[in-house]
């Protein structure tokens, strides 16, 4: 059985980037470009030359050029040109092996939602231990491998931050109005693992709490390098972390959630919010977890996704009985 945890997986969440939902959906659509996917994965290591691809699958090397731009831009494939024999040829690999899809919440009629966007920088406390740092969209904020620079004015401007072990904490509004009944709490990030520039095989255990109570643990499979990040800056080196990928946790009434599958019995009614205040909330990497890999954290200057950490609080305003 393959073990889950070295498996590299991809995220699209629907509602909140459903361009890069269709442009997946279109490519998985084709029985060549599947097979282009399975050739591909033979092994973690594999890869395959377009005009490789095109002989082992009987098809003209345009036609194969054309499927593999499509894999590509749905995020399921990287290209690159390597020396060859003569001139350069151009080399694709496979870049996941598990697609989560989230559906857009199903809110009833009568919900409501309001949504806020915290900057990564914008932390009220933290414990961090190197290897550490803070990146702007200019570059490195303070210096490498410094917890203090951790406390520098210009934290408020990061774009990337990443440490081994320790945690962020933020504080988010409470927006839920006087009266409403909050039915469903939803905190998405991009984030991956830790590691010494980028390692495709770096699992680390990352964990979300909101109020003091633990949400659940995701652990993520690498530190993502190798190609850059549709948003990374291109002052940053190729060879650092360059994405993550779109986490979302979720808290109902019922149970908590990870990408639409149950992380913990945390229920909305554990997390004890009420009217106004703040909504604590903190991401981290346990000192005592199976896979101490540390956490990259990627605001919406970084990596693939133009969003900083964002919490959706869904709330019913006025109760019916729908029964009968």
């Amino acid at each position: 059985m393959t073990d889950p945890t070295s498996q590299r997986i991809m995220t699209v969440d629907l509602d909140a980037d459903s361009g890069r939902g269709e442009a997946l959906f279109k490519a998985l659509a084709s029985e060549p470009r599947l097979a282009i996917l399975r050739l591909l994965g033979a092994g973690r290591e594999t890869s395959a030359s377009v005009n490789a691809i095109a002989r082992a699958l009987s098809m003209p090397n345009s036609t194969a050029a054309m499927h593999i731009h499509i894999l590509e831009q749905a995020g399921l494939v990287r290209t690159e040109l390597e020396p060859a024999s003569r001139g350069l040829r151009k080399v694709c690999y496979r870049l996941c092996d598990q697609i989560v899809v989230c559906l857009p919440p199903s809110w009833h009629e009568a919900n409501e939602s309001v949504e806020i966007e915290m900057p990564i920088g914008a932390y009220v406390d933290c414990r961090v231990q190197p290897t550490c740092g803070l990146a702007s969209a200019a570059g490195v904020i303070a210096h490498y491998d410094d917890p203090g620079s951790f406390y520098d004015p210009a934290r408020f401007n990061a774009q990337l931050i990443w440490f081994r072990q320790g945690y962020l904490e933020y504080r988010f509004p409470n927006r839920l109005p006087p009266g409403a009944s909050l039915e469903d709490l939803q905190i998405s990030l991009e984030i991956c693992s830790e590691a010494p520039r980028h390692a495709d095989d770096w699992p680390s255990d990352i964990t979300l709490w909101i109020n003091g109570r633990e949400i659940g643990t995701w652990t993520s499979p690498a530190d993502f390098g190798g190609q850059r990040g549709m948003l990374t800056p291109a002052s940053w080196d190729d060879a650092n972390s360059q994405y993550g990928l779109l986490k979302v946790w979720r808290v109902t009434a019922e149970q908590s959630f990870i990408d639409g599958v149950k992380a913990s019995d945390v229920t909305l009614a554990d997390l004890a919010i009420g009217y106004g205040g703040f909504i604590t909330l903190r991401i981290g990497v346990k000192s005592d977890t199976p896979n101490v890999g540390g956490l990259n954290l990627f605001g919406k200057q970084f990596g693939n996704y133009p969003q900083d950490i964002v919490m959706r609080m869904g709330y019913l305003l006025n109760r019916r009985n729908t029964a009968g």
